[in-house]
């Protein structure tokens, strides 16, 4: 039977042990490719200090020169039930916009804690931005038990404040761990030092984990990636985000309304009867229409709405503050268009307190409550209802700018 893929990202602040927890994981598991071990060992005995886990993941001589994590990293990791995607996220503030990158490709998340430093202001920027892009399988680690002489008392009460946070965006994170991840206490094997500690460790919680379903059974959505025409054929590439697509299914074209049947569904050198979530593929229509990147094809009787204004979420990861009516670009699923933006009320990312001095702009790691007018329509989605469709990015002079998600599909 084959293995269940799974797409894990680690978060947390800075200097809490993101990348030494994962270099344990591979160490104790013996998943590193072969030399790596030896090839840091010696790195470190010529520097004068101990093995460092987390140069496993520190590919980069930058990252190693200043001890952090500067890009979105991946590693495979693989055990007796699953493959897993590790995906290491950088911690530092300047890097948020490579952590919405690296996360946005996860299924589950390790939330990673200092039990000696606390809940620190980065630590729930992180949770909220795990909120923003709807990752639902939380698991927090609360790191250097060694430091604070494995005390439950503090472990206790650092679980109670992040409980707290967590809880107060609607996170349930199914574990709360202490570790040592320098040390492999409760990472791959049970910890002597904690014994007043009885659940699972890392590995175990990591393998309880379960990959999201594709969504086969909603709505047909298949946004347009791009036209091709290959031996006379006119066809239409893209990725069926949810639901099911065959040959003969009469579909609408939006934003255009044009109405067309599936001619045939390709893929190299073949022909599929039936295409469905998760599948890249091509297809042709019997109708020589106008289609192109950023359309979305949908059954006949289950369209999308289609606006030139909605409600949403934005967290901004720009040093420049944004002007409230300010013009930029949004890039929604395979879309984009140029857009103002205008703010319903601001929230520190970290306490989600509402800013008091008003709405004219939005500071760097700010959420925003606001109404988007697109100079085009758009056909779009809530984000609960279809992540793929209800999730955009904001660019400005082609520079990320910020992120968001579509709360209502009105104004």
């Amino acid at each position: 039977m084959e293995k269940e893929d799974l797409n894990i990202v680690f978060v947390g602040h800075i200097d809490h042990g993101k990348s030494t927890l994962i270099g344990r994981l591979f160490y104790d598991t013996k998943s590193l490719p072969q030399g790596k071990m030896e090839e840091i060992e010696a790195l470190c005995e010529k520097t004068g200090q101990e093995v460092e886990f987390a140069y496993l993941m520190d590919h980069l001589q930058e990252e190693r020169e200043q001890n952090i994590t500067i890009d979105t990293a991946q590693t495979f990791f693989e055990d007796e039930n699953k493959k897993y995607v590790i995906i290491d996220a950088p911690g530092h503030k300047e890097f948020l916009k490579n952590m919405i990158t690296g996360a946005s490709q996860a299924e589950a998340a390790v939330l990673i804690v200092d039990t000696n430093e606390g809940v620190k202001e980065q630590t729930k920027r992180h949770a909220y931005i795990l909120h923003l892009l709807g990752i639902s399988q939380v698991m927090a680690v609360l790191n250097k038990m060694d430091k604070v002489d494995w005390s439950e008392e503090k472990f206790s009460a650092v679980k109670a404040e992040l409980s707290e946070f967590l809880g107060g965006m609607g996170i349930t994170a199914e574990y709360y761990i202490p570790i040592s991840a320098k040390k492999g206490d409760n990472v791959a094997s049970h910890s002597e030092n904690m014994e007043w500690y009885t659940g699972k460790n890392v590995l175990e919680a990591l393998d309880s984990f379960k990959p999201t379903p594709a969504p086969v059974e909603q709505a047909m959505r298949f946004p347009i990636q791009d036209a091709y025409k290959i031996d006379g054929k006119r066809i239409f590439v893209g990725r069926v985000e949810t639901g099911k697509i065959a040959p003969g299914d009469t579909v609408i074209v939006l934003p255009s309304k044009e109405k067309t049947k599936i001619k045939s569904i390709e893929v190299w050198q073949a022909q599929l009867q039936q295409a469905e979530a998760g599948q890249s593929i091509g297809i042709t229509t019997e109708d020589a229409l106008f289609i192109e990147r950023g359309n979305l094809l949908v059954h006949e009787g289950q369209e999308t709405p289609v606006t030139q204004e909605f409600r949403a979420n934005i967290f901004w990861i720009s040093k420049k503050p944004m002007q409230n009516g300010e013009r930029l670009k949004i890039k929604c699923a395979t879309e984009e268009a140029m857009c103002t933006v205008d703010v319903l009320k601001r929230m520190n990312s970290s306490s989600l307190d509402i800013n008091a001095d008003g709405v004219d702009v939005i500071e760097e790691t700010e959420v925003a409550e606001a109404v988007i007018k697109v100079e085009k329509p758009l056909a779009i989605e809530r984000f609960e209802e279809t992540p793929g469709i209800g999730r955009f990015v904001l660019e400005r002079d082609m520079d990320v700018v910020g992120s968001g998600i579509i709360i209502k599909t009105e104004a």
